[in-house]
């Protein structure tokens, strides 16, 4: 082998899923951001993506603790839609992934140039724990994902800043609960409750963290249990069928104005009620953005 040469490792995982599933789970930043990670204590808070030759993409891959983070992202080569994925990495190295769909199993080939840093066997494990990650992510049942949009005359500047603002948050998220609120802060990393009364009086809502906030770009939240009077449930079976959903806002500037586009995780019971409030709430958000100014975070 010659010293211009690289190695090639490859990674295999039997997805038990059809392709179309598998490749949208693959593909979009929704969904990226759920398993791109190849241990418990690392995370994956944003991703983006232009799927074309020529295309870019970028995740932010860092530890749950702060102390160490950096941006995988490259250049897409080729893209044949449910069978191959060709991408070039910032250093020059080239990774191939190729989709064989088997009825309702999908096959995924994972071929990529080692870096010199680290290890073979340490690269291999590595992009292999991602790999099972990513098969466990879809084949998952769990919560499904919904997508809410508005299209906001306003800058996005505007629509962020409202749409986080306290006295603002309070009146756009009105729709779901006269009382709602929020009590923490919105700086990543931060734990946050969401909440409000019912008629009787009684303080319900979620606990929750800000996994990653950057300003007018991406909002994502954390959900990790609920609230019941002083009492935050964390554990158990009342939350476990859903802790760690997300609840993700991203803001992209459209001409003049801005389009916001909201993906959150929901049980099948809360389907309906997110499908009849949600579009009410992003429109009392347009109407707050479009007709006053905003409002100090």
């Amino acid at each position: 082998m010659s010293s211009t040469e690289k190695t090639v490792l490859t990674i295999v995982a039997g997805i038990q899923a059809p392709v179309e599933k598998v490749w949208a789970c693959w593909t979009e930043p929704r969904h990226i951001i759920k398993w791109n990670a190849a241990s418990p204590d690392w995370q994956c808070p944003y991703a983006e993506n232009d799927l074309r030759p020529g295309g870019k993409f970028m995740s932010r891959m860092e530890a749950k603790d702060g102390s160490y983070g950096f941006d995988f992202a490259g250049e897409y080569t080729r893209v044949d839609p449910l069978r191959l994925i060709e991408y070039t990495l910032g250093d020059g190295r080239k990774v191939q992934t190729t989709f064989v769909s088997s009825g309702g199993e999908t096959r995924i080939i994972s071929h990529f140039e080692a870096e010199n840093s680290n290890s073979l066997e340490m690269q291999q494990q590595g992009w292999q724990a991602i790999l099972n990650n990513f098969k466990k992510h879809a084949e998952s049942a769990g919560t499904e994902t919904m997508q809410f949009e508005v299209k906001i005359q306003a800058p996005v500047e505007k629509v962020y800043s409202n749409m986080l603002d306290d006295i603002q948050y309070r009146a756009w998220t009105s729709v779901f609960n006269p009382t709602s609120h929020y009590k923490g802060s919105w700086e990543k990393g931060s734990k946050i409750l969401f909440i409000g009364t019912d008629q009787d009086g009684n303080t319900g809502g979620m606990v929750s963290r800000i996994r990653e906030n950057i300003p007018n770009t991406f909002v994502s939240i954390e959900h990790l249990g609920v609230v019941q009077g002083e009492q935050e449930i964390t554990s158990g079976p009342q939350v476990e069928a859903w802790a760690g959903a997300l609840e993700n806002y991203t803001f992209r500037r459209d001409g003049t104005g801005t389009r916001l586009v909201v993906d959150l995780e929901a049980n099948e019971e809360y389907k309906s009620y997110f499908e009849e409030h949600w579009p009410k709430a992003l429109d009392k958000l347009k109407s707050i953005c479009e007709g006053y100014p905003a409002s100090a975070n």
